[in-house]
């Protein structure tokens, strides 16, 4: 789970998602990356020592979240150590670093410096399996919110769960294309009010159609995560970086691999 931007949960709905998205995972020890700056002050300190107390890890997500592509390196790298200083004093805290965006540098000279930088810094790559655009499904809740604070929350959730559902079913099926097996999957989602509300419910339609709920230590010990591909832009979902690495999946891949763009249309059509 991305960010902890508590913030940006509409005030009068904050404790409530804060205490559901932590009750969503009851049994499933989840790893938090948060932005330094979003969780640099009192309530995020409290929300990050909640989570380490439930057992729960905590991963650096960068200091403000720019993306590499749209930094310095050295600004970059500056950021995880700023949010490092932040996140140590926190129980949960584990070495574990995941991209902004997925973005893992445009060239492959960047790439292989921020990649050199983790590694000298005792860093792994908490990388993304199964990628989604639940931010922006969140995002249109909110704006729905605003225009309308009686609005329906619940009309979103089987667009949703329809969304994280398809997305899971291409990537493992992308998984077993290029390596001949299924992987122990990590799925992108984040801190948000579309979470609070939704996350038990995709976590419980997952088990009801055969698949595992796994703690995210379990998953990140899959050999898969030890890959490193061969690809310059560099990111993207671990799996679609591999298939993009052998040349022979260019016919299955879009780029960026997921974006707004591809979800806005569906949504609009549905009046959301």
């Amino acid at each position: 789970m991305d960010d902890v931007w508590w913030q940006r949960i509409p005030e009068d709905r904050r404790a409530e998602a804060e205490e559901r998205l932590l009750d969503s995972l009851p049994k499933t020890r989840a790893f938090l990356f948060a932005i330094g700056k979003a969780v640099d002050n009192k309530d995020g300190a409290r929300i990050l020592d909640q989570w380490g107390a439930a057992g729960h890890r905590i991963g650096n997500h960068t200091y403000d979240h720019t993306a590499l592509d749209r930094s310095t390196p050295e600004d970059f790298e500056a950021g995880i150590l700023r949010t490092e200083e932040i996140l140590r004093e926190h129980s949960g805290f584990r070495k574990w670093f995941r991209f902004p965006e997925l973005k893992e540098g445009k060239t492959r000279e960047s790439r292989d410096r921020l990649r050199a930088f983790l590694s000298q810094r005792g860093y792994r790559n908490g990388a993304v399996t199964i990628d989604t655009s639940d931010w922006y499904y969140d995002q249109r809740l909110n704006q729905r919110l605003q225009a309308d604070p009686n609005f329906d929350a619940n009309r979103f959730r089987q667009p949703y769960l329809g969304h994280i559902w398809d997305r899971g079913q291409y990537y493992d099926g992308l998984a077993r294309a290029v390596l001949g097996r299924s992987v122990r999957h990590t799925i992108l989602v984040h801190y948000t009010l579309l979470n609070a509300l939704f996350l038990r419910d995709v976590l419980d339609m997952f088990r009801s159609r055969g698949w595992g709920v796994i703690d995210a230590d379990e998953a990140f010990a899959d050999p898969i995560f030890q890959r490193q591909p061969d690809t310059a832009p560099a990111g993207e979902s671990l799996i679609w970086a591999l298939a993009k690495e052998t040349g022979k999946f260019d016919g299955r891949l879009r780029y960026p691999g997921e974006d707004d763009v591809y979800e806005k249309p569906a949504i609009d059509r549905l009046g959301l």
